[in-house]
C-alpha cells in the first residue's frame, strides 16, 4: 500500500478484516496513531456501514492481529503505533470471554481452546445460496 506524507505525518491506507463479516474495511490512519485508536475507528467505520454480526463499540473487547502473523501471533498493543508494525493489513477478533473468567473456576485445558475453537469456526463461516 502507499504511504503519503501530509503536513509531515505520514498517512497509511490500512485494510481490517473484521471476523465474521462479509469483507474488509479500509480506511486512512495516521503512523502514529495507536493501535487502540485504529480499533475504535474500525469499529465506527463497521458500525456506520450497518454490518452484521452487530459488534460493540468498546475497544477492549477486542483485539487486533498483523494479517502476516495471523491469530496464532500475537496480538497488538492498545498503546502500539500502527506503523511500528510495518504491515498495512490487519485481522480484528472479539475477544471471547472464557468460563474461567466469569465462573471463578481455575484455568484448565478446555478454556484455553475455547477462543481458538471460535475462531477456526469464525474462519470457517460459509455462506450458503437458497
Amino acid at each position: 500500500m502507499k504511504s503519503y506524507n501530509w503536513e509531515n505525518r505520514v498517512r497509511l491506507l490500512i485494510t481490517v478484516n473484521v471476523l465474521g463479516s462479509a469483507g474488509p474495511l479500509r480506511f486512512v490512519v495516521s503512523e502514529n496513531d495507536k493501535v487502540a485508536t485504529v480499533i475504535a475507528t474500525a469499529l465506527k467505520k463497521y458500525g456506520r456501514e450497518g454490518r452484521l454480526p452487530l459488534l460493540t463499540s468498546d475497544v477492549n473487547d477486542f483485539f487486533l492481529y498483523s494479517a502476516t502473523a495471523g491469530i496464532d501471533g500475537y496480538a497488538l498493543g492498545p498503546s502500539d503505533l500502527i506503523g511500528s508494525v510495518g504491515v498495512r493489513n490487519f485481522i480484528l477478533c472479539k475477544k471471547q470471554k472464557q468460563p474461567w473468567m466469569t465462573e471463578g473456576r481455575g484455568h484448565d485445558q478446555n478454556s484455553k481452546r475455547g477462543w481458538k475453537a471460535w475462531l477456526t469456526k469464525s474462519f470457517n463461516f460459509k455462506i450458503h445460496s437458497h
